[in-house]
């Protein structure tokens, strides 16, 4: 074992141990220094020595020479999804990688080219029939990663008649859901269940279903800036490379089936339910990788969490709470009609055109009882007792419903940035550094036959 230095300035030497593969805290100088090691043709074919944390730093290395991330931590995302997918019968559910972005030409399409080369058995679509695709993945022992570019003409909200692709990528997250058909032969209808179970990337424009959406790693890319470059993607060149790596990533995902299917991650406090359903399988790839991927795992998903949090567009009623708590300010209690006057005071607000109508004592009585809240009769300081609403009614509701403070959040993504290695497994990569999104060298490249 010999340690290596990466020299990126006088305050940002990085020391890491390891033969040949550089771990730092700068992912651009692991990129840079990692870029010369080669697919070994040579690995035994149950990937007994395959070194996990290394490999997944080689693909890293390569897919950032032609992919322009949104953030460093949405391509650490990426590579460990693209993993996950050679490891789908340990998994009891899989997250859809969802490639967005609001205009096109942002570099969708290159991040699904570039993944259907490191996946198992890819299906790569833009307009294949519903019928096709679900015969496909019905085939359980050849199972495809279905990677489907220009998803929202199946979610927009034009899309007519691909409900059983909706149903398939809705359903599909988890092993052993199926969908029901009926098949005609011989005059005799027969029932036929159909399984779902799949991998699933898309590439689209806007946003997807609340449905999907929650149910992804989600990565937003974006019109490449000024000075932001990447390298060229020619498939005569360069597909034999990611052809190598993707063997591999299968011996190695063969050689540790077994500790994948038992395994159980740890989870940082913001990870739960649904997001822990998405995040798990990505946690125990990189558990399993070793080195610095165990840190940069959660790091990765604490980040996708809390910016689709900071995306995601409250439901009407959420809007409501969120709106009456600023009415309230510090008051124990507020009259209706003060109530209604605070909420039409806000011109942005919704409240002045509910469906051509403003807000007004029936509709907010009405909206609120769904959370259990009533009005009731108020005794003000000047005697009256008019109808209105108490803070204690509120009080579980807000709790429930709205979301925590910005300082909360702020805490547990420093927490789980700061976790020590012994409990991530992770080597202390710092928060700090500035990270470019993209940009690979284009010297060294790794070539099998080099």
């Amino acid at each position: 074992m010999n340690d290596v230095t990466i020299e990126k300035g006088p305050d940002a030497a990085v020391t890491a141990t390891g033969p040949d593969v550089v771990i730092a805290t700068n992912l651009t100088a692991l990129d840079s220094a990692n870029m010369h090691l080669l697919p070994d043709e040579n690995l035994p074919s149950d990937g007994e020595l395959i070194d996990g944390a290394a490999l997944l730093d080689r693909i890293h290395a390569f897919a950032r020479r032609f992919i322009c991330y949104p953030s460093d931590m949405a391509s650490i995302a990426h590579v460990l999804w693209i993993a996950h997918t050679h490891l789908m019968d340990a998994w009891f559910s899989t997250g859809r990688l969802a490639v967005l972005s609001p205009e096109p030409g942002s570099g969708k399409s290159r991040v699904l080219e570039i993944t259907a080369l490191l996946v198992p058995n890819a299906l790569f679509s833009v307009n294949a029939s519903a019928a096709y695709i679900l015969r496909k993945v019905a085939d359980q022992e050849n199972r495809p990663t279905i990677l489907y570019d220009e998803i929202d003409t199946i979610f927009g909200p034009a899309a007519r008649g691909n409900e059983d692709l909706r149903g398939m990528v809705n359903a599909g997250y988890r092993r052993g859901a199926v969908v029901g058909r009926c098949n005609t032969e011989r005059g005799k209808v027969q029932t036929v269940e159909l399984a779902t179970y799949a991998a699933v990337a898309m590439g689209g424009l806007g946003n997807l279903p609340d449905t999907i959406m929650t149910r992804s790693v989600i990565i937003r890319m974006r019109k490449r800036a000024a000075g932001e470059k990447a390298e060229p993607f020619q498939p005569r060149v360069h597909e034999h490379q990611a052809l190598a790596l993707q063997d591999e990533l299968a011996g190695w995902a063969s050689s540790i089936f077994s500790m994948a299917e038992m395994a159980e991650p740890e989870f940082p406090d913001a990870i739960v339910d649904r997001n822990a359903d998405v995040w798990g399988p990505l946690f125990v790839v990189a558990d399993l990788a070793g080195g610095h991927w165990p840190q940069l795992a959660r790091r990765a998903a604490m980040d996708a969490v809390m910016s689709a949090k900071a995306n995601e567009r409250p439901s009407l009623g959420v809007q409501l709470l969120v709106d009456i708590r600023t009415c309230f300010g510090t008051a124990d209690r507020i009259t209706t009609a003060k109530l209604i006057e605070g909420l039409l005071a806000d011109e942005e607000a919704p409240w002045g055109d509910l469906k051509g109508r403003k807000i007004d004592a029936r509709k907010l009585g009405q909206m609120l009882r769904s959370y259990g809240i009533r009005s009731v009769s108020i005794r003000m300081p000047d005697g009256s007792t008019p109808k209105g609403y108490r803070r204690a009614d509120f009080l579980d509701a807000w709790e429930r419903y709205l979301p925590k403070s910005g300082s909360s959040a702020t805490n547990a993504t420093s927490a789980t940035g700061h976790e020590s290695p012994e409990k991530t497994g992770g080597s202390g990569v710092a928060d700090d550094i500035p990270l470019p999104p993209c940009g690979g060298v284009d010297h060294g490249v790794a070539d099998p036959k080099s």
